[in-house]
């Protein structure tokens, strides 16, 4: 048993290890992810360092290529993020208000919960290793919240949204921290009071915000296209 948990320490620290060389960049977007290569710089076998890549595949962050091994994604450019916020602004507003009138009990101790280990991480700093529990810890309010509904289809639908925010691979937005955990506050605070209308308006305001908050900077598909024809 010792081993059995020496093992999965061992694979979780790999997994992290290697999640934070591509959320920063280490590993460039785009870039070929060598198995036996990371295997050495981290010092471990080639086991792990598999374990971790099919795990970061499920995330989003790489994708492997029929007998070319992994690489790592490439970056959401502006308009992909636009159709991502566009899609949660379809969805998560009305989960946001059916919360409101199915939350149990435990659903909003889980949500409460949340919001409070949030205000002990407001620093959300400019690589991974230090903002990535807030990180989580946002998407998991989420995620929790469309549960709350009572709509397994459209829980299922908002999380797999979710996984694609990992293509943002961007620090926190400077100052996003206060915000984010006002902006949750207020939702958790409709859903509390059993308001869907203002469940569903807090959730636009803070999606809207959030995608101001993390707007890219790499250009557009249009502009890329007009640059080529340039």
């Amino acid at each position: 048993m010792g081993n059995g948990i020496r093992q999965d320490v061992l694979a979780e620290r790999v997994y992290e290890d290697i999640k934070a060389m591509v959320m920063d960049h280490g590993i460039a977007p785009g870039a070929r992810v060598g198995i036996d290569a990371l295997a050495r710089r981290l010092d471990v076998s080639a086991t792990p360092v598999r374990e971790a890549l099919a795990r970061l595949e499920s995330d989003g962050l790489v994708v492997k290529r029929p007998n070319a091994g992994y690489r790592a994604t490439d970056l959401l450019d502006p308009d992909g993020v636009r159709d991502l916020f566009e899609m949660r602004l379809l969805l998560e507003p009305q989960a946001a208000s059916l919360a409101a009138e199915n939350a149990d009990g435990a659903h909003l101790q889980r949500l409460r919960a949340i919001v409070e280990e949030m205000r002990g991480h407001p620093e959300t700093g400019e690589n991974y290793a230090v903002y990535h529990r807030f990180a989580l810890l946002d998407q998991e309010f989420h995620d929790t919240l469309a549960r709350a509904a009572n709509r397994p289809l459209l829980a299922d639908a908002v999380n797999r949204l979710h996984a694609h925010l990992h293509l943002f691979r961007l620090t926190s937005a400077p100052g996003a921290a206060g915000p984010t955990i006002q902006e949750h506050e207020q939702i958790l605070d409709a859903v509390a009071r059993r308001n869907p209308e203002q469940a569903a308006e807090a959730m636009t305001t803070h999606l809207r915000s959030s995608r101001v908050r993390h707007r890219p900077e790499a250009p557009s598909r249009q502009t890329q296209t007009r640059a080529r024809t340039s």
